[in-house]
């Protein structure tokens, strides 16, 4: 399975490079964990902080899931340029992403995660489950926090459509997660929020948590 996945993400990565030639640097960052839905993504990031993901739930969904999960998603996506800033300056920091960044100690199973970057400067890929460089380790978790963050939203535009008063109590879910640092970039999700702060029709508890994630800003 693994080897697969990591057949498939360099055929991506391949094609990422090469636009990445002509469209300005790209990091790209492939994350794989079969015990988790969806059990794969992809976050490609421009350094103006633009972006694309990608993900697909898996064939055997895992028990303990949430009821309704979000859907396939492949759409473009805005971070702060503040963030995407954070994450060019480790790739330059650590060569281009042209080190050893797997741990190999024995640790718990946290998923796969590849960061490649291309651009006019080089190129390079690592690839950990756990790294005992800080910075790598750290900008791994920031970027499960992101895809967090966009699969919330991509379940709260479910949730809009077939099941309103479940928003209640993910939305609820959401600011938790955003509080403790679980999900991050909520800029990633304006749109829905927006809908949700703007919709009468929803709970007004709803509302006002929407309208309050709205206001923190990019973080």
């Amino acid at each position: 399975m693994r080897a697969y996945w990591l057949l498939a993400t360099a055929f991506t990565l391949a094609g990422q490079l090469h636009a990445a030639s002509a469209a300005g640097p790209v990091v790209q960052v492939d994350f794989s964990n079969p015990e988790l839905s969806p059990p794969q993504w992809t976050l490609v990031l421009h350094a103006d902080g633009s972006g694309h993901f990608r993900s697909q739930m898996g064939s055997t969904p895992k028990a303990g899931l949430k009821e309704i999960e979000a859907p396939n998603i492949d759409r473009d996506i805005q971070l702060s340029k503040e963030f995407a800033g954070r994450v060019f300056a480790a790739a330059q920091s650590h060569k281009w992403f042209n080190v050893s960044c797997e741990s190999h100690l024995k640790v718990a199973f946290e998923g796969w995660k590849t960061f490649t970057y291309g651009g006019p400067l080089g190129q390079g890929s690592c690839t950990f489950n756990y790294s005992r460089d800080k910075e790598l380790q750290s900008l791994g978790e920031s970027m499960q926090a992101v895809a967090e963050t966009i699969l919330e939203g991509a379940r709260l535009e479910v949730l809009l459509q077939h099941d309103r008063l479940g928003l209640d109590q993910e939305m609820e879910f959401l600011t938790e997660a955003v509080q403790d640092g679980r999900a991050q970039q909520v800029c990633a999700i304006r749109d829905i929020l927006e809908r949700l702060d703007q919709d009468s029709d929803v709970l007004e508890r709803v509302r006002k948590r929407a309208r309050a994630l709205l206001d923190r800003g990019p973080t």
